[in-house]
């Protein structure tokens, strides 16, 4: 009798605990961030931030009409998420704040730096590149390196803001540093003779030579620095970098970032 007990107090016992078990509300796990995916997707839009002030990489005219090799890679972008792309114009100054505050990714040749890095996120570069300079023709062979360029007299022209100006400041003591605010015209200053060179991306200047026949860049295959280009994302947001990462992975492979390219740079 005293075991039956024992065992009826057994039995009654587990069926209190799994009728509190039931009773007490299902604990749901906690749900993962919304990614930058999903607000693009929801608002049908990405909005992308560029100069459009640097070609071939990206360029916006007169008329306001944008182009470039990566003002046609975030519609590519956009169109594999489903939605259109609206560009927001930005400067090399305000890059990283007017993206931070407008946008969804800042495209058009956007060099990685650490300084950078601390406040965005980076996609996987798509392009290496470095400073090289870019001068008239006949100039060619007076500014094959920094101790020749680094003179007094020399006139080096920047556009305020970017890597090139950090560039010319780290690098130039006697030479003067020209600041030129408009980059689609800034070339036009040293084939008009009010500067002597600039030190751009070795990517600008060969394409800056192809349309300007008196320019010559200046051993864009060996250039002073080494840098990569790539996409200003969301900082802390990985599924969208993840995502936008293997969008540009299978861009670089599958032919469309060559196709995208190939008017631009042949």
């Amino acid at each position: 009798m005293h075991w039956k007990k024992f065992g009826f107090g057994l039995v009654a016992a587990g069926v209190v605990a799994l009728s509190a078990a039931c009773a007490a509300p299902l604990v749901e796990p906690p749900k993962a961030a919304a990614s930058r995916v999903d607000d693009v997707v929801q608002r049908g839009e990405l909005r992308v931030c560029s100069t459009g002030d640097y070609r071939p990489f990206t360029y916006r005219n007169a008329a306001g009409a944008w182009s470039g090799i990566d003002i046609d890679m975030a519609h590519d972008l956009a169109s594999k998420l489903g939605v259109k792309a609206t560009i927001v114009p930005t400067t090399w100054k305000t890059l990283v704040t007017d993206f931070n505050a407008k946008c969804d990714i800042a495209v058009g040749g956007v060099s990685i730096t650490l300084e950078r890095a601390k406040q965005t996120f980076f996609s996987a570069a798509y392009v290496v590149d470095g400073k090289t300079p870019i001068t008239r023709c006949e100039h060619a062979a007076r500014f094959q390196t920094l101790q020749q360029i680094d003179q007094p007299g020399v006139r080096a022209i920047v556009n305020p803001g970017g890597t090139n100006e950090q560039f010319a400041k780290q690098n130039l003591k006697q030479a003067t540093i020209v600041e030129h605010p408009d980059n689609n015209t800034i070339f036009q200053q040293i084939l008009d003779g009010k500067a002597d060179l600039m030190m751009t991306d070795a990517a600008e200047t060969k394409w800056q030579a192809r349309q300007h026949p008196e320019l010559c860049s200046v051993h864009p295959e060996q250039p002073f620095t080494f840098s990569e280009k790539a996409y200003l994302l969301p900082k802390g947001d990985v599924v969208f970098q993840q995502y936008v990462n293997q969008w540009l992975s299978l861009a670089l492979h599958d032919g469309t970032y060559a196709r995208i390219a190939e008017p631009w740079i042949g």
